[in-house]
């Protein structure tokens, strides 16, 4: 080993930036790295460096530069490929938030790519071999962006589409065999055309970041499937890879920006794969534990035996820490400017924003975001709830993000299950949730808008089971959320009766079209325009196999519900006034089209503020007016189980579609009416 140091030229380095970099000498000489890492409270530190085939240790060099809390070290002469990982000596003082471990190899946290995926072995673990953990990677990571441009799709107009790189592509029988599963087969022409043809605008990935199944899950046989394990910020996950994850990753990005669709992430800074107080010690723990998460305190005093858990996950960030900070904001501008994503929902997003534990509105994560040049013009959408004390913050996040709004959702099952005294809130989430996302102060796009997400039901399974089926899980069915707002039509499960099928193909159909109707941001769960069956498991995080696999394979049925799904999103593409809906007293945006918000009865007369207090009525009608034009739109909702008699209000209408006629496809021009039944539990639309 002191040969092999003896060949390289070592030097104190600098304190930034933080991780390896790569900094080319003359063309005769090899390539020149610098190592920084902060460790504020390490007494020494190293650079392991192994051999790229088979982890063998080449070297261990100690860093002999500091500067404050920062390590540094510069090496010349290390080939390309080598791999590299890290150790921290210091004091073992649990008590103190003191976790260091000389004889245990570390992941660098600014590590930008790994050499194979992350595995918990309990047998490695406890021997603390090296082989336990995957090495970051030194190398050139140039590539050919040939030219293409980000989408820069307006937030108004975004219509996202949720998928996993695994799920999306493994049984897609026109993805060539050996890229199923992978980056590359999810940017194969099948899968472009498709989000194409559905009129998606936006694809939003599940976590991609190099994550680590826990310990537990590999005890039942299970994994993380949905990699909401972090362990490295930076690194596309390696399991997702042919040949090189970080390329491969970029080649999907250009891909997809060649196609007009832009690709955002699922990031989860709130937690880390390391666990509670007695898990594993793979990068953060073991170089500055007491910095990078949070810890209970009782009379302002920390306790560092015990780990705040606001996300369920064992251990929380402390993103209000100045360098966690730096961390999560370097990580972002890293994913924007060399990857070229275009934007990102953050998991868990209030756990970014608490400063003294709490969540702060005006929390320096979000000032630093909006005075960023390269971050603030990207998208950002919260999941705006943890779960920590007042964890809740729907509505509280600035005007330039995005929230998902699951009284949306809740309020659209909830109307069309025939729930009693909805139509009030119906009428307001199908407006933008303007109680929430208030009228001259936000967008209605700060809302988004969606049925059904990757934890919960598919939209099949929300028409097709009363209760959950978790089974598989391993935790006797306690997992997962039992309020889902559900009704299976008769039968829990599959079933080929057909009035049972009749009925909840109409129940998903009026699912669509409401959400497709309202305004905000629209998100949509990939493999629900499939009729995509989780077999009831409204928690599949842990299911790699065909219960969260897309099946592309449709009936007549399943090929009718596709076609009415792209059919409503080419609706809403052709009327502005459901994507940006700018009413005549909002002030928030002055310029474009204005427009008019009218609501009727079923004889044509408009509607009182008492007739909205009738607990029994569920049904109205809603009529759009673009005031430039004086072009209206009307839509008709009746979640009733009887018909409805109306009086279409104004001139004669002609009818677009009604969801429970002709399986909800587009009518022919005809004749125009004045008069009309709608169907029980049923949707118009009438120009």
């Amino acid at each position: 080993m002191s040969h092999q140091i003896a060949l390289l030229q070592l030097d104190h380095g600098h304190s930034s930036p933080l991780g390896a970099s790569r900094r080319d000498g003359r063309e005769t000489e090899p390539a020149r790295w610098n190592f920084a890492v902060f460790a504020p409270d390490a007494t020494a530190l190293w650079l392991c460096l192994y051999t790229p085939d088979t982890e063998e240790l080449l070297a261990e060099i100690p860093f002999s530069g500091r500067t404050g809390p920062i390590w540094h070290l510069a090496v010349q002469g290390i080939a390309d490929g080598t791999l590299y990982g890290l150790k921290a000596d210091g004091p073992f003082l649990p008590e103190q938030g003191l976790c260091f471990d000389a004889g245990r190899i570390l992941l660098d946290p600014y590590a930008k790519k790994l050499n194979r995926k992350i595995r918990y072995n309990e047998r490695l673990y406890g021997s603390k071999s090296s082989y336990m953990l995957a090495k970051a990677v030194l190398c050139d990571l140039a590539f050919d962006w040939q030219n293409s441009k980000k989408p820069e799709i307006a937030r108004e107009k975004t219509v996202i589409y949720e998928a996993h790189v695994k799920g999306m592509t493994m049984l897609h029988p026109e993805v060539p065999e050996q890229l199923r599963g992978t980056y590359l087969g999810l940017c194969q022409s099948a899968i472009i055309k498709h989000l194409q043809q559905l009129g998606v605008t936006t694809l939003q990935l599940l976590p991609v970041a190099a994550f680590m199944s826990e310990p537990r899950l590999n005890n039942l046989q299970l994994t993380n499937y949905w990699g909401y394990n972090p362990v490295s910020f930076f690194v596309p996950d390696p399991r997702y890879q042919l040949h090189d994850a970080v390329s491969e990753f970029k080649t999907l990005v250009r891909t997809y920006h060649q196609a007009g669709i832009e690709v955002i992430l699922d990031v989860v800074f709130n937690h880390t794969a390391e666990g509670g107080d007695d898990g594993p010690m793979l990068s953060f723990r073991g170089l500055a534990n007491k910095h990078y998460y949070l810890f209970e305190s009782h009379a302002d005093i920390t306790d560092f035996s015990q780990s705040c858990n606001y996300t369920g996950c064992g251990n929380t960030l402390n993103v209000a820490n100045p360098m966690v900070q730096q961390l999560v904001m370097d990580a972002l501008r890293y994913w924007v400017t060399e990857m070229q994503v275009d934007g990102f929902r953050f998991d868990l997003a209030p756990t970014l924003a608490r400063e003294h534990k709490r969540f702060n509105p005006y929390a320096a994560f979000f000032q630093i975001i909006a005075q960023d040049p390269v971050l603030s013009q990207v998208k950002l959408i919260a999941e705006p709830w943890d779960v920590g004390p007042m964890g809740y913050q729907l509505g509280q996040f600035p005007a330039q993000w995005s929230e998902l709004n699951d009284k949306c959702r809740d309020t659209f099952r909830a109307f069309w299950r025939g729930d009693r005294a909805v139509l009030p809130e119906f009428t307001t989430r199908l407006l933008g949730s303007r109680d929430i996302f208030q009228k001259h102060h936000k967008p209605a796009c700060c809302s988004v808008n969606y049925l059904t997400y990757h934890d919960g039901f598919t939209l099949h399974d929300l028409v097709s089971y009363n209760d959950k089926h978790n089974w598989l899980n391993g935790e006797e069915n306690r997992d997962g959320h039992g309020h889902n707002l559900s009704c299976n039509h008769g039968v829990e499960g599959a079933t080929k009766d057909v009035d049972i099928l009749s009925r909840r193909y109409l129940h998903k159909r009026n699912l669509v079209a409401t959400l497709l109707l309202s305004q905000g941001m629209i998100h949509w769960l990939g493999g629900d325009e499939l009729s995509h069956t989780q077999r009831g498991n409204n928690n599949a995080y842990c299911q790699d196999n065909d219960i969260s696999w897309l099946d592309w394979h449709l009936d007549s049925d399943e090929q009718d519900f596709l076609d009415f799904v792209r059919q409503m999103m080419t609706l809403r593409q052709q009327y502005p006034c459901l994507q940006q809906l700018s009413l005549l007293d909002d002030s928030y945006q002055l310029h474009g089209d204005k427009h008019q918000v009218q609501w009727f009865l079923p004889d044509g007369s408009e509607k009182q503020p008492q007739d909205w207090h009738e607990p029994e009525r569920n049904s109205c009608i809603c009529q759009i007016t673009n005031k430039r034009n004086n072009i209206s739109l009307l839509c008709v909702f009746n979640a009733q189980l009887k018909p409805v008699a109306l009086t279409l209000p104004g001139q004669n209408r002609q009818l677009l579609f009604d969801t429970s006629v002709n399986k909800g496809m587009l009518q022919t021009a005809g004749e125009k009416h004045s008069q009309y039944q709608q169907n029980a539990q049923s949707i118009s639309v009438w120009l």
